[in-house]
Parts: C-alpha cells; structure tokens; sequence
C-alpha cells in the first residue's frame, strides 16, 4: 500500500473509532435512568490500548469525566492484570482518587476481546443520583461520609454480575432503582464498545490496535506540541479569589512554557478545606488542561497524545491536591474554576487570545424530600440534582454565551423532566437582565429559577455554589460579570454552601451569576446594544450606567 493510500485508511479507522466512541456514549444516555446522564450528558466514554492509553473518546461528555478516565483505565490494569483479563469482564470503581473525583462517579472499564484475543479496553463513566452518606451536598467530614467507597472491582466476572455488590448498592441509595438502571446503562454502553471496535477491526482485517494506536497518539503529540512551540516561552502567574465554604479560597497558578511542554503550578494556593470541596489531583488536572487545550490545541483530538504535553501540579494538602480521605464530593467548586486560572496567565503570554472568566462553576441544585426529618406519610421520597448554568465570558471576538456550561459542558435541567421525576413545579426559568458583565463585547447572562414542592411539602437544598462573594472579572476595561443569588421568593436569603430547608409555604429562587464583559464597554456596538435593549436582556438603566458613550453615538 502506498503511502498515501495507508494515511487515508488510517483516517478512515481514525473516523470509525469517533464513530464507535459516540455511539458508546448515545447508548448510556438513552439507557440512563438518571436525568443528569440521560438529558444533560454527564458521562464519558472511550477506547484505550493494552498500554492504558486514551486513542479515542466520545464527543458527548464533560473534561471532568475524560480527562479524568483517561487516567483511570492504568489503575484498572494495575488492579487486573491483562494475563488475568477474560471475555466477559468488566471492572469498576467510584475511587475519587483514581476515578473522576467523587463518589457519585462510577467508571467502568472492560477488556476488548477479538476472536479470543485481548485487543484493548474501552471505558465509561456517569454520575449517580444518590449513593448513601449525606447525600450530594458539601458537609461530610471525610470521604467515608459522603456516600458507599467502592475500590477496583469485578462488577461482571466472565458475563456474571456481581450481585452482592448490586444489593449493596441497592441498600445504600435513597434512588436505588435509579442506580441499578444507571449501572445496567454503564454495563450497556461497555458491551455496544466491545461489539463496535471489534466489527470494526475484522472490516480493517485488524488483528491488533498497535499500530493504530501509535500513529494516533504520535500524531496527536507531534501536533499539540507545535500549537505550543506557537506560544512565547517564559513563566507567568495569576491569582484569583474564589468563595469557599470554610474559607475563601486563593488560586495562584504559575504557568511555564517551554518548546517541550506546558506547565501549570497551583503552589502558593489555599490548604484544603474541612468540607467537600476539596479536589483529588487528577480532577484538578483534568479540569485545567482541558481549559489550555481549547486555548492553545483545539483542532486536536483529546487523546493520551494530545494530553501528554500538559503538566499540571499541585502541592499535597492544598485544595487542588487533597489527599484520602478529604471529603471531595462537591469538587467541581473548585475544579470547573481553574481554566479561569490558567486564562489568567495565557492573556498574559499572549493578549488577545483568551476571553473573560464565566461563571465556570455549575450551579447543580441538589434537592431531596421525604427523608428523615422531612419524612411525611404522604410526601413522595425523592433524590435529584438538577443542573443550570449561569453565562461564560465575553469573547475577544464576540460575546459570552448565556446560560451555558463551560467548562463543564453538561446541558441544563429541563423543566419537563425535572417536573416528571421529582414532586417538584418550576415557577420560573428565563434568562437574567443585566447579569453579563459590561464590555465591547458584554458577558453571557445568567438565568432566574424558582422552584417548589408539587405536594406543599418540604424539601431540603445541600448547595454547593459559587461566584455569589467574588464574581466573574472582566477582561481589557470589560466588567464584572453580576454575582450569583440564592435565597427564598419570600426575599429570605440562604447560604451559597450548606444544607439548607425549603419550607413547603414558600420557594427556592436562584439567580445564576453572569460572566465577565471583555474589552471597554464605550466601544460596545450600538446596533448590538440596541438588541439588547429590544430583546430585555439589558435594562435602559444599565445601558445608561456602563454604556453612556455608546448610547450617546
């Protein structure tokens, strides 16, 4: 075969295993019982070679779960060795620190089988709705509070389920039906791989992924290295004051360039806190490398290769490097916000590249009813989180985008699904005026959600939320962005961390926070500004406040 001919093939099974890793990641979400799997897309999935290596990985699904994956499959090699693998086999664990940072987190890996000869692995992760402890909410003291500690285990032995680990799992949950659905979905996602990679590789008359995997990753890592090379070499620093819990909490990042790599420091950034929302290192690094990547190597596949060049470190003890047995479950906190550090340091190398900082942060709103002192006779039992965003960052070449998860990239909570698994009405859900941040080009808006019990019975908020004491900054003379509210309709305020009862007279309203404006609102276009006004998304107060040059010409 020529050399041409074989680069085109190669992109040919290059396409393929896209095809198969997306199809892997469409099944769990259609098989998913949970509605954060099922509607919003939290999960992962992806193929890897016998050396633990990332080659490919589903388009749908968040950094937190990848980045984080792509790790993951080497401890379960570790755990399993390959001589020790059998068709049928499937592995999993919910260890934060080996996994995707919190115990809601199952990551499942299987060993790929062809014509009775190990080939590869390809792995999944979702999020589960409730696993025990105290419920997904910051408060525990130590990991072992937050919910059931699964290490690496045989969830299937040899096309077997584990079925005391399944009754477990049922007698721990305040959802088990939910779980055992969501795991059946995760084993499902596991086998649909499996079949696809294997039909795949007989099509290709493949009898090993070596040399694919190779050309993958080296292609991959040759061309994220020359996106870098792009970039001056030199070391910079950026800090930025997020709200805690216990604490308020200071990032420091450092961030150093050469023509073989690009490194992130988080030294001289805060302890780690007493609650859950401290962050295993690998949810740190997943988090911050995937905000270089969209940055620095975008047009490159996330792969083990494209990943390779990006080190990310962090001291033990510090709030991006907790160590067993910290409490973790609330770890996107901090997690979703380090891409706004590692911003900070790139406009810094190279103005003009990076926009301003967003909200970052989901605002899941993780509510439950019928439990303990909520308990009631007719008040139905219920565990959900819902997920909603608040508005990114205005762009050097354009404005922030409302309500819009990044980095996370989970899509929110719809209101009929919410309305339709939980006893639960939403009142209200539009878009906030005024919340993105002034600037030529103006931050994303944030959104207002009121919700209350369908039963006028109580329920109760474990919340985890940020950017209510320090919002998103703005960028070259854009402003801040509006600051997150949490409070009751009846004007009652509530704490942005913390278990906290909505009583059954009244409801929960949450105004998510807008992102930062990115460059001088004076130079806003009016035909923009205009828009704004028309469609009331900024108010003629604001307009005349930030934008009184612009209004004037």
């Amino acid at each position: 075969m020529s050399n041409a001919l074989e680069r085109i093939n190669l992109q040919i099974m290059w396409e393929r295993l896209i095809a198969v890793v997306e199809e892997q990641g469409q099944t769990l979400m259609r098989a998913a019982f949970s509605p954060i799997v099922r509607e919003s897309g939290d999960l992962s999935a992806g193929i890897f070679d016998l050396q633990g290596r990332m080659m490919a990985q589903a388009v749908t699904g968040t950094p937190g779960h990848i980045n984080t994956m792509a790790a993951s499959v080497n401890h379960f090699i570790e755990h399993f060795p390959p001589e020790t693998m059998a068709p049928g086999d499937i592995y999993l664990t919910n260890d934060p620190w080996m996994g995707a940072g919190h115990l809601n987190d199952f990551v499942l890996a299987k060993p790929c089988f062809l014509d009775g000869r190990l080939i590869g692995l390809n792995s999944c992760t979702s999020h589960l709705a409730d696993i025990g402890g105290r419920s997904f909410g910051p408060d525990a003291a130590d990991v072992h509070e937050e919910g059931i500690y699964i290490p690496p285990i045989k969830l299937v032995d040899k096309g077997a389920i584990n079925e005391t680990l399944m009754a477990m799992l049922w007698a721990n949950s305040r959802v088990p039906v939910q779980n055992e659905g969501d795991i059946y979905a995760l084993i499902a996602c596991c086998e649909v791989g499996e079949e696809r990679l294997s039909t795949m590789m007989k099509e290709f008359g493949l009898n090993t992924l070596d040399g694919l995997s190779d050309h993958i990753i080296e292609t991959s890592r040759s061309a994220t290295l020359e996106r870098i090379r792009a970039w001056p070499n030199g070391t910079w620093q950026s800090e930025m004051m997020v709200d805690g819990y216990d604490f308020e909490i200071k990032i420091v990042a450092a961030m150093t360039i050469t023509d073989d790599d690009l490194s992130i420091d988080f030294a001289g950034s805060s302890g780690r806190s007493r609650y859950g929302i401290n962050c295993p290192l690998t949810y740190s690094q997943a988090y911050t490398v995937f905000g270089l990547k969209c940055i620095v190597a975008p047009d490159i596949p996330n792969n083990a290769g494209a990943l390779e060049p990006f080190i990310v470190t962090a001291p033990e003890g510090s709030i991006m490097n907790a160590q067993k047995p910290a409490p973790v479950v609330m770890r996107h906190i901090v997690g979703q916000l380090l891409p706004d550090a590692a911003f900070g340091c790139l406009h810094q190398a190279a103005p003009g590249k990076v926009p301003a900082e967003g909200t970052s942060v989901l605002w899941d709103l993780s509510l439950r009813g019928g439990f303990g002192h909520h308990q009631g006779a007719n008040q139905t039992q219920f565990a959900i989180e819902l997920v909603h965003n608040g508005g990114t960052g205005g762009r050097p070449q354009g404005d922030g985008l409302d309500a819009t998860a990044y980095p996370s990239g989970v899509m929110g909570s719809q209101v009929e699904m919410t309305e339709s698994t939980a006893p639960m009405i939403v009142w209200r859900r539009e878009l906030r005026p005024d919340s993105g941040g002034p600037g030529r080009y103006r931050g994303g808006h944030g959104q207002i959600i009121e919700i209350g019990s369908s039963e006028e019975a109580p329920f109760q908020l474990a919340a985890a939320l940020d950017r209510i004491v320090y919002p998103a900054r703005g960028r070259e003379g854009g402003k801040d962005g509006a600051s997150g509210i949490v409070r009751l309709s009846s004007g009652i305020p509530l704490n942005g961390k913390g278990e906290q009862d909505i009583p059954p007279d009244d409801r929960l309203w949450v105004e998510t926070p807008g992102g930062g404006g990115y460059g001088d609102p004076a130079e806003r276009n009016p035909a923009a500004l205009a828009a704004d006004l028309r469609n009331g998304l900024v108010t003629s107060e604001a307009a005349q406040e930030h934008y009184a040059l612009a209004s004037k010409d």
